[in-house]
């Protein structure tokens, strides 16, 4: 345990009183929730301590991190390597500004992650969150526009639905309609439709509606002017935004030969999906003959431990960038010493350990006890995903797909009823429900086959109870 060096030193009490903000009169600022929360919402658990994959609350409870945070704490809480890895460059140096000094860590974990990355990704730029690796990523790409004499190209493709981050111009990346109110006029986006697998539109089969969605990016790619089109940004493996869904490999291909063929750069947002988690050290490898120009990172490669994130590129983009003068855009925090010391050692400590082979292997188990699952409650629609990257859509009919009503906050009264079981769970209703409702299971990759069944039956548990609760109140018929 490390230990203050420096005593407190207390006003006298009557120094406090004469203080015109006095402390302890002040009123609570009630903790970042109260952003979102009322004042007279109950109180959610206050959190004590957590090691491997359960926290404990200030109670005493245990819950199983069935999302792992969300999506975030792959090597679980506690991991020793981890800790020490930031108590020794703690103790060190925490902070040395990139313009100014080159740190060890930083250098060790670019080489490291470009060797597991492959696919001629040589250089990383690390930054602290998946919503600034977008924003630099993007940036990035327009500065080798400029570089390389195509000044034209600005405009950014994504797809409907999408998530890509939560700043002005990452939102502006997604279809969401919850997000059009903070966006400047004129700044909603260009989207093609995302090849969903469980409601692919039009009437067709998920292998004919991902053709159809690739040939849509085609077209709207002429139709911006293919002269203009900077770059066409997806997540491999979808998370918040589609809960785990991917398309046949066949559609990767097509989309990597239409960007070749307007020169339009593809970017792989592996914000959720990367560092492992799949079953792979990025979604990417899955599909070898569809491979990105660019990849963004964050979440498992800090694996929760400290804010860190970036996005990989090829040499080949690099220097041209370099030549032209480079890319040094601000954020303080940009190849942080401390953040980097501790994404090497959980890069080290998952690679070490073997633990994304095991993710593959685990997330077949993990499916298929939840396919079991499907069979026993009716409120389980779908069930999808690769490695430890899955999600369980909540239907009100399986056979129709139909979704359980709007007015309803579906996900948080499952979150509501999984906490009382002692499970955390992480679940999404985006784009204003459009697409259907969902709950992650993505646990940390260090996971064993007694916490799988542990999170199986408490979903099991947690999905009987809200079933009855809606039989109860006539939103679903009764089922045998």
């Amino acid at each position: 345990m490390v230990r203050s060096k420096f005593r407190c030193i207390q006003s006298s009490p009557h120094q406090v009183a004469d203080k015109p903000d006095n402390p302890a009169k002040a009123r609570s600022a009630g903790g970042i929730q109260r952003f979102w929360t009322s004042q007279g919402d109950p109180p959610l658990p206050r959190v004590s301590r957590a090691q491997g994959v359960h926290v404990w609350d200030t109670d005493g409870r245990r819950y199983i991190d069935v999302t792992s945070g969300p999506v975030a704490v792959n090597l679980g809480h506690g991991n020793e390597r981890v800790l020490r890895a930031m108590q020794e460059q703690a103790s060190r140096v925490c902070f040395a500004y990139p313009s100014a000094f080159e740190s060890a860590s930083n250098l060790r974990l670019g080489d490291l992650l470009t060797q597991q990355a492959g696919m001629g990704l040589h250089r990383a730029f690390f930054v602290s969150s998946g919503s600034e690796a977008v924003e630099k990523c993007l940036q990035f790409a327009r500065r080798y526009a400029l570089a390389s004499g195509q000044k034209a190209r600005h405009k950014i493709i994504s797809r409907d639905p999408s998530y890509h981050g939560s700043t002005r111009a990452t939102m502006a990346l997604s279809a969401d309609p919850g997000y059009a109110a903070y966006l400047p006029p004129g700044q909603a986006g260009i989207h093609v439709p995302a090849p969903l697998s469980y409601r692919p539109a039009m009437g067709m089969d998920a292998a004919a509606y991902a053709e159809h969605c690739a040939e849509q990016l085609h077209a709207t790619i002429q139709a911006q002017g293919s002269e203009e089109v900077l770059a066409f940004i997806i997540e491999p493996v979808m998370g918040f935004c589609g809960g785990a869904d991917f398309a046949p490999g066949a559609y990767y291909r097509r989309v990597r030969e239409i960007c070749d063929e307007f020169g339009v750069l593809l970017i792989y947002d592996e914000t959720i999906s990367g560092a492992g988690r799949t079953g792979r050290f990025l979604a990417a490898h899955r599909w070898p003959d569809a491979q990105p120009d660019l990849v963004t990172l964050a979440k498992g490669i800090g694996g929760g431990y400290v804010p860190l994130a970036g996005f990989l590129a090829p040499e080949r983009l690099v220097d041209v960038v370099v030549r032209a003068g480079g890319f040094h855009f601000g954020h303080t925090y940009k190849g942080h010493p401390l953040a980097c010391a501790v994404g090497l050692a959980v890069l080290e400590e998952t690679l070490e350990r073997g633990l994304i082979e095991r993710a593959n292997a685990l997330g077949e188990t993990l499916r298929a006890s939840l396919e079991r699952l499907k069979l026993t409650n009716f409120l389980v629609g779908d069930v999808r995903g690769l490695g430890l990257l899955n999600a369980v859509e909540i239907v009100a009919d399986p056979t129709t797909k139909a979704m359980l009503p709007r007015s309803l906050d579906v996900i948080g009264r499952i979150q509501a009823i999984a906490r009382e079981q002692g499970l955390l769970i992480y679940g999404r209703r985006s784009h204003g429900g459009k697409f259907g409702d969902w709950i992650m299971v993505t646990p940390p990759l260090i996971a064993t086959s007694a916490d799988l069944d542990e999170i199986v039956a408490g979903l099991a548990r947690t999905l009987e109870s809200y079933r009855g609760e809606l039989t109860a109140a006539a939103v679903i018929d009764a089922r045998s």
